[in-house]
């Protein structure tokens, strides 16, 4: 075996593929422009350092169900309200994250609150490396009640605190019975000032009961989710309403042309 065989082996082992495949052209080119052993080595950490971050932000990426093209390019942020454009960088930066905190997005059915805190969440995962999930209400009640009946809820809880934020879609879109509302709560409590939750919601406060069904629960959740949290309120005119309308005047304009 000669020398090289025995480094690529070695580093094989130490599982350091980029420098593996990029240590004998990086060597001819130091030789050739004269860098320092220190500056040779820089470049291979260099390198792996930035594959390992770039397969570590695919794999989060992957394990978030983030809708794909809900991102801060779609976004066409000069349709929401002021107050809340001024929101968004402050929420890119992730600080609310590291304490704990909550973002609580509002208003009425298409108006853009779910788009608005995927692309959020996804700039979290590829500009600061954080764990999210994006899930709907309904269907994170599903599992909760599959694993309360299998005698699981605590390891599904715990598999869930692996997320450093997860963003719970439409929490008031399905009206939950009285078992569906105890775990939904038993999860919110579960989070409660340790990891970050960012809900949207076509309810307003004063409507929550519709889905707590009892007044005290209702109170708690709200409480338990305010305390810490980031509100917008996106009371803008529809996303969707204002797209077909776009679409209506574009197939109009063309027909004019013909």
């Amino acid at each position: 075996m000669n020398k090289t065989d025995s480094i690529d082996i070695i580093l094989r082992s130490l599982h350091l593929p980029a420098i593996k495949r990029e240590y004998k052209a990086l060597s001819k080119q130091a030789e050739s422009e004269n860098w320092s052993f220190t500056q040779y080595l820089k470049v291979l950490i260099e390198i792996e350092a930035d594959e390992r971050a770039e397969r570590r932000t695919s794999r989060l990426l992957k394990r978030s169900c983030l809708p794909q093209g809900k991102n801060m390019d779609s976004l066409d942020q000069k349709l929401m309200p002021a107050r809340v454009r001024k929101q968004i960088p402050v929420l890119l930066d992730g600080g609310f994250v590291e304490r704990g905190e909550n973002v609580l997005a509002f208003g009425l059915p298409g108006r853009g609150k779910s788009h608005l805190l995927a692309a959020i969440a996804r700039e979290l995962v590829i500009q600061k490396g954080y764990s999210v999930l994006f899930i709907s209400t309904h269907r994170l009640v599903e599992q909760l009640l599959r694993a309360k009946r299998e005698l699981e809820i605590e390891k599904l809880l715990k598999k869930l605190d692996r997320f450093e934020v997860i963003v719970l879609d439409d929490i008031g879109y399905v009206q939950q019975s009285r078992e569906e509302m105890e775990v939904l709560f038993t999860f919110l409590s579960e989070r409660y000032e340790r990891r970050s939750l960012m809900i949207t919601s076509n309810l307003l406060f004063s409507d929550w009961d519709k889905i707590f069904k009892d007044p005290m629960t209702t109170a708690a959740a709200i409480d338990r989710l305010v305390h810490h949290s980031t509100i917008l309120e996106l009371d803008n005119d529809s996303y969707r309403a204002k797209a077909a309308q776009k679409r209506i005047n574009k197939e109009k304009s063309v027909k004019e042309t013909r």
